[in-house]
C-alpha cells in the first residue's frame, strides 16, 4: 500500500500545487474533508476554505479555495478551484476593499440572479478575511 498521493490543485489560470503528500485536508460543500491515501473515491463541490497539503518531512502547503469541484481517487486528489490562491499570498487590504466594493454592490443589485452573485462574493470574501485572522496567530 502506497504511503502518498498525488495532489494537483489549479485554478483556471495557473497549477498552484502538484505533487506527493501523505495527508490532505479539504474544505467539502458537507464540510471538512481528511484525506489519506487509499481513501474512497468521491466528487463533491469545494466551499470556500484553506486545503492543507502535508507534504513528506512534515512540511504544509497552505492554498485558499472557492468554488469548483474535488475529485478525490485512492492515490490522487484533484483540486478545481474557480478561486485558488496561495495563503501566503493572500492581502488583507485587498479583501477589505473586495468586500465594501461587494456590500455596496449588494444594495443595488436589479435582480436575484446579480444579488446571488455579489452573495456569494461576500461568503469567499468573508472565509478569506477569517483565515487571514486566523493565519495571523
Amino acid at each position: 500500500m502506497e504511503k502518498t498521493l498525488k495532489v494537483d490543485v489549479v485554478n483556471a489560470e495557473e497549477s498552484l500545487f502538484s505533487g506527493d503528500a501523505e495527508f490532505v485536508a479539504l474544505p467539502g460543500i458537507e464540510g471538512e474533508l481528511g484525506i489519506l491515501p487509499g481513501h474512497t473515491p468521491l466528487i463533491t463541490l469545494i466551499r470556500p476554505g484553506l486545503v492543507r497539503i502535508h507534504t513528506n518531512g512534515n512540511q504544509e502547503e497552505e492554498i485558499f479555495v472557492a468554488g469548483g469541484v474535488l475529485e478525490i481517487q485512492p492515490y490522487h486528489v484533484i483540486v478545481l478551484a474557480d478561486v485558488a490562491i496561495r495563503s501566503k499570498d493572500l492581502d488583507e487590504a485587498k479583501a477589505k476593499e473586495a468586500m465594501e466594493r461587494a456590500k455596496a454592490a449588494a444594495k443595488t443589485s436589479a435582480s436575484e440572479i446579480e444579488l446571488a452573485k455579489v452573495e456569494a462574493e461576500i461568503s469567499m470574501l468573508a472565509e478569506q478575511l477569517r483565515i487571514l485572522q486566523k493565519l495571523k496567530r
